[in-house]
């Protein structure tokens, strides 16, 4: 049973909503981060990111970074850049990116759902990152970024979804990204019976998933948690108990491949290298044109030397009745990575990169001939593989899911006290 509330969002005026709309935060690096909001004043990474208005030197962590990321949302809000709805409501966001659509209803989740794991998690969390969100949240006093959440559809609330998305939307745009447009719509629901209707919906959900965005619910927790430590009159109904998330039907979301870029071979040269393998995979020089996608699980595309290789799993080689053991990342990982190319800890050693599949494989090309030893093109970590991950309470190895289009921050924000509306 899951409870979503509405809430009275705080969102940029329509004519500014694409100079204020961003990516989230953790997509790109610091210099990505200058070089995006650079002579773009309203931009919100100037709130998520705010370390990018200081000198390069500022620790990104500094209490000062937080406090500007403060100042300039009430910058926003101040000059009328951003407004209040003047009651709770829920929104429909649409995304249509390559000619495939999906749509969730914006809201907030229950902090308290995500403790006890009806709000379930595939993912570990690093501590000095949700440490940085959770005194984001604190410090700016709203949630300014959405977490991404997925639940077995049902069909009541597409239908409640469709029929508002024939109204005039609130927001109606496109952004690029790698050159691939992204159209980006909202629709606000206020209507009392609507409402209701969805929460009754949501109440019928057994369990939700998050498909992205482990650290900032983490961070909302811990904010939640800090909170009510601290306060003599909790009640259980203040706007830290929840946190701003878009929860689509399962069966509409898409997850690109995330792929590996490894700087070396490990002190092997290339025929080393290529019989090593041959002991876990079969592998086969590729003669077909241009870049190798795999074409099913337990399938990897490898780039090395000019030549792509496509290289199957073999048999006996993995637990497939085991829901960790049977992905291909970890597959790669066990059987290729530690033992060949001496990776024994993807999140901390420098020698390995990821690189999400928007980016294509062409730039998986480029950084191995410019320089990185060999390269790994994935076969998509399926929904499927994730809600069996979850449902098993059992974590995802690193970097196994890359979901677009990602979700914009800065269309909605959730404020943790109480406004007066306008």
């Amino acid at each position: 049973m899951a409870y979503i509330k509405p809430f009275a969002a705080l969102r940029p005026v329509p004519n500014l909503v694409q100079d204020i709309a961003s990516p989230p935060y953790d997509v790109m690096d610091d210099k990505e981060a200058r070089e995006m909001a650079a002579n773009k004043p309203l931009h919100f990474l100037h709130v998520l990111r705010s370390e990018i208005d200081l000198p390069e030197d500022v620790n990104p962590y500094d209490h000062i970074v937080y406090e500007r990321a403060h100042q300039f949302l009430l910058h926003l809000i101040e000059n009328g850049m951003m407004i209040r709805d003047a009651k709770p409501c829920y929104y429909v966001y649409r995304q249509i990116m390559n000619g495939r659509t999906q749509f969730g209803i914006v809201g907030c989740a229950s902090v308290d759902e995500y403790q006890n794991n009806t709000i379930k998690k595939h993912e570990l969390t690093r501590k000095d990152k949700q440490a940085d969100r959770t005194r984001h949240i604190d410090i700016v006093n709203a949630q300014c970024g959405p977490i991404f959440l997925a639940y077995h559809g049902r069909p009541a609330i597409n239908a409640i979804a469709e029929a508002i998305m024939q109204q005039e939307p609130l927001y109606d745009f496109v952004k690029n990204k790698h050159l691939m447009p992204v159209q980006h719509t909202a629709w606000r629901i206020d209507d009392d019976a609507l409402i209701a209707r969805i929460q009754q919906e949501f109440a019928a959900v057994e369990c939700i998933y998050i498909a992205d965005g482990h650290h900032r619910c983490a961070a909302a927790s811990s904010v939640r948690d800090l909170r009510r430590e601290a306060s003599k009159e909790w009640t259980g109904q203040e706007e830290a108990n929840y946190f701003l998330s878009v929860l689509f039907p399962a069966e509409q979301l898409h997850i690109m491949d995330y792929n590996r870029v490894v700087k070396d071979l490990n002190g092997l040269d290339k025929e080393a290298f290529l019989n090593k393998l041959e002991e876990k995979f079969t592998v086969e020089n590729y003669q077909g044109q241009g870049s190798l996608h795999p074409g099913e699980r337990h399938e990897v595309g490898m780039y090395l030397d000019k030549e792509w290789y496509r290289l199957r799993m073999k048999p006996g080689t993995f637990d497939e009745s085991d829901a960790i053991a049977s992905l291909d990342v970890s597959i790669l990982q066990d059987n290729l990575l530690a033992p060949i190319l001496g990776i024994t800890d993807p999140t901390t050693d420098k020698r390995i990169r990821f690189v999400g599949g928007i980016r294509g494989l062409e730039e998986l090309e480029q950084m191995v001939d410019n320089g990185a030893a060999v390269a790994f093109a994935m076969y998509p970590t399926s929904i499927e593989e994730l809600f069996t991950v979850s449902d098993n309470n059992k974590q995802m190895p690193p970097k196994s899911t890359w979901f677009e289009p990602k979700l914009l921050s800065g269309l909605f924000v959730h404020e943790l006290d109480e406004q007066s509306t306008t």
